[in-house]
């Protein structure tokens, strides 16, 4: 059962809404009410891109920034320690490049996933003073939780500059200064950062820094799912621009291998095509080679590498598939409020991906782990309203490490102590996940008449753009249409593309295609005759030059009220 809500219910069954009523009605569904507000939603300035803004703290920005000037002035060796997922390989990149660019002596380091782990290790701080013997570490979307490994680097005479955007644990690391901000991306971070480092020594104005990597801080920002309101919203709309006709030519190799087109590249492309395959890398072999890619300035080499990333995100895709299939079987077995399932076979690199897939299916928290001879490593996603984390820290005793965000987090655990986490974690599932929660919601914004869906409207509603977590694209529900035909469609027919039809007061009959991904195990719902409720998207479908507006269905429901008629 999926429950609707309608931010705007219809008054009148006889008045048109006009496009420019249409954006107002969406643009106050999500809060924006004023003239300034408006301006600032609709026309974003990197302008308004300030410490203040992102919630940085200024001593901390300045005592970071003294310090690497420090490193470049005696020429100290700097290791850049980034994370190896999209973001952390993005922000690296910046932070490796912005400083090499200024005289400094530094290197990139990028854990193993599978023997090293998430973040500072023992391992990993190791391997550094061997191969580089920094003086400094600057660590890219961890850290925050490192105070131990914090703490042994300063033994071995390191000092630590920590550059997150995680949630804080009760006890910070002493580092030598902490550059954090829940507000953006460890890219976003790293990219503000970076930028100000430039205009502090170059003595340039900041804002016209801020068009330095906005390429990358755009893939950064979208790939970690964090809201696009506010300064990320700013981060995205120019970074698509940037991203459009970036002259990077490790990620035109990457664009041209993905078979897309710049010039039309949106958040969908960066989040389902480019950073799934910046990702496949760290979950699969080492992220290493992906932020060489973004890095090199050689043609040939970035083609290569390129192939290479997607071939790799190729091998994830068939593992995540197989390995999910054993997940639904183990799930349905022991299926509760929390889905808690374990397995040797487990890759780690995807159990993120399968614990994504088990939320979104049965639309409950899921913790997948891969079990280990002494230790296994854990993956999590949550539903909205559940902090995955706030659960995580009630069982911490049992707990190796930890960290994340309220709807995805990760952690280790003494593989001996997997039973007794479980039903720790299962009890307090039971007890603090209500049945509401549990129920899946699809949130619209207006009803509408298949008659006043037309270009003009989908201009406006493109004015909202770029969508994505936290500025969500506009969702509409019509009532009382006909689906006068379905098909299955796709490689698995697991999609359902309609033809649907509304007629208005005036006899004048509206026609729309409509496409249901995932859909296509309701095709037997669809009976002739029947009118229906549907929850939809506006899409532009573009096929050998030729453009039409095309319905995305989310929901559909057998109509309960009689078809709404106006009059024009």
């Amino acid at each position: 059962m999926v429950k609707w809500n309608i931010s705007k219910s219809r008054q009148s069954t006889h008045k048109l809404f006009q496009p420019s009523e249409i954006l107002d009605i969406l643009l106050k569904n999500r809060g924006i009410v004023n003239v300034e507000e408006t301006n600032e939603y609709l026309h974003p300035s990197l302008q308004s891109i300030n410490a203040s803004s992102v919630g940085l703290d200024q001593n901390h920005l300045d005592k970071a920034i003294a310090r690497i000037q420090k490193a470049i002035r005696s020429k100290e060796s700097i290791v850049v320690y980034t994370d190896y997922d999209a973001d952390g390989v993005c922000g690296g990149a910046i932070l490796w490049e912005t400083l090499y660019s200024l005289g400094a002596r530094v290197m990139p380091y990028i854990p193993s996933r599978k023997t090293e782990g998430y973040g500072l290790s023992t391992i990993g701080i190791d391997a550094i003073i061997k191969d580089y013997h920094p003086d400094l570490l600057i660590t890219v979307d961890h850290g925050i939780t490192a105070a131990k490994h914090v703490a042994y680097a300063k033994e071995k005479g390191i000092e630590t500059i920590i550059i997150d955007h995680h949630v804080k644990p009760r006890i910070l690391p002493k580092a030598y200064c902490i550059v954090h901000t829940s507000l953006l991306t460890a890219t976003g971070i790293t990219w503000f950062f970076s930028n100000y480092l430039l205009s502090e020594i170059q003595k340039t104005k900041f804002v016209t820094q801020l068009e330095n990597n906005l390429d990358l801080a755009c893939i950064g920002t979208v790939a970690d799912l964090i809201p696009l309101v506010g300064p990320n919203r700013v981060i995205v709309t120019f970074g698509l621009q940037s991203l459009n006709r970036t002259r990077r030519i490790g990620l035109n190799a990457l664009i041209q291998d993905s078979n897309l087109q710049k010039g039309a590249l949106d958040t969908f492309h960066v989040s389902h095509v480019l950073a799934p395959r910046i990702n496949a890398m760290g979950r699969l072999t080492h992220a290493i080679d992906a932020l060489r890619l973004l890095c090199t300035t050689d043609e040939s080499r970035a083609k290569t590498l390129a192939q290479k990333l997607g071939v790799t995100n190729r091998d994830r895709q068939s593992l995540t598939g197989s390995e999910t299939i054993l997940a639904f079987e183990m799930a349905e077995k022991r299926l509760s409020k929390l889905i808690f399932i374990e397995h040797k076979d487990f890759t780690e690199g995807v159990i993120g991906l399968i614990a994504g897939k088990l939320s979104e299916r049965y639309y409950r928290p899921a913790v997948v782990l891969s079990i280990g001879e002494k230790y296994s490593k854990a993956s999590a996603r949550s539903i909205s309203g559940f902090n995955i984390v706030e659960l995580f820290r009630e069982v911490s005793d049992l707990l190796i490490d930890m960290g994340g965000h309220p709807m995805a987090a990760g952690f280790t655990v003494a593989t001996e102590h997997i039973t007794t986490l479980r039903e720790r974690l299962k009890n307090l599932v039971e007890e603090k996940l209500s049945d509401d929660l549990m129920v899946r919601s699809v949130t619209a914004d207006l009803e509408l008449q298949l008659c006043e869906i037309s270009r003009p409207v989908y201009n406006e509603i493109q004015k909202m753009a770029p969508f994505g977590a936290g500025n969500r694209e506009p969702i509409f529900v019509s009532r009382g249409v006909e689906i006068t035909g379905v098909t299955c469609v796709g490689r698995e027919k697991n999609h359902l593309k309609c033809s649907i039809s509304q007629t208005d007061q005036d006899k004048f009959r509206n026609n729309f295609e409509a496409i249901g991904f995932g859909m296509g195990d309701r095709r037997e719902e669809f009976k002739t005759g029947q009118l229906f409720d549907i929850a939809y998207q506006i899409t532009d479908n573009s096929w050998n030059g030729v453009s039409r507006l095309q319905l995305k269905l989310l929901d559909v429901k057998i109509s309960k009220t009689r078809p709404i008629h106006s009059s024009r």
